[in-house]
């Protein structure tokens, strides 16, 4: 078997569509071409079946380098702290005051698309700044 390259990182939802436009806007990832012979995917998900319609959704990044999001429904809400989350580099190669101020920049962003601010985690002789957040359905994620 040859070495698997690409990943597909799925989220449990109730909103497929609205978490997924959620982080479309975080990572600037585009909605793919609605599937063959519809123009768009709201006329994809009515010719589904009623149970079946809104059930899912998925983004990408638009230059491919990216892993495929896939936002699937489910019926039980969210419990306890994920044990996997996204990290979002949002202060890469940045240290000290110029990284916390770049985390915040970022965190203001993504609050005012509905994301939530947890806690902010500050350097220190091991660690810089990261601060970690909520999407609009309460999945964690980390400014970092």
């Amino acid at each position: 078997m040859g070495t698997i390259r690409q990943v597909q990182i799925t989220f449990d939802c109730a909103e497929p569509e609205r978490v997924a436009r959620f982080w479309c806007e975080v990572l600037g990832y585009v909605v793919p071409p609605a599937p063959a012979g519809f123009d768009t995917w709201a006329d994809f998900d009515r010719s589904l079946p009623a149970e079946r319609q809104g059930a899912a959704f998925a983004c990408v990044d638009p230059t491919g380098a990216g892993p495929r999001l896939f936002f699937q429904r489910v019926p039980e809400g969210k419990v306890v702290k994920n044990r996997v989350h996204l990290d979002v580099r949002a202060g890469t190669g940045l240290r000290g005051a110029e990284r916390l101020a770049a985390l915040e920049a970022e965190r203001d962003r993504l609050i005012a698309l509905g994301a939530s601010h947890f806690q902010t985690l500050y350097a220190d002789e091991y660690n810089e700044s990261c601060i970690v957040m909520q999407d609009v359905e309460g999945n964690e994620f980390c400014l970092d």
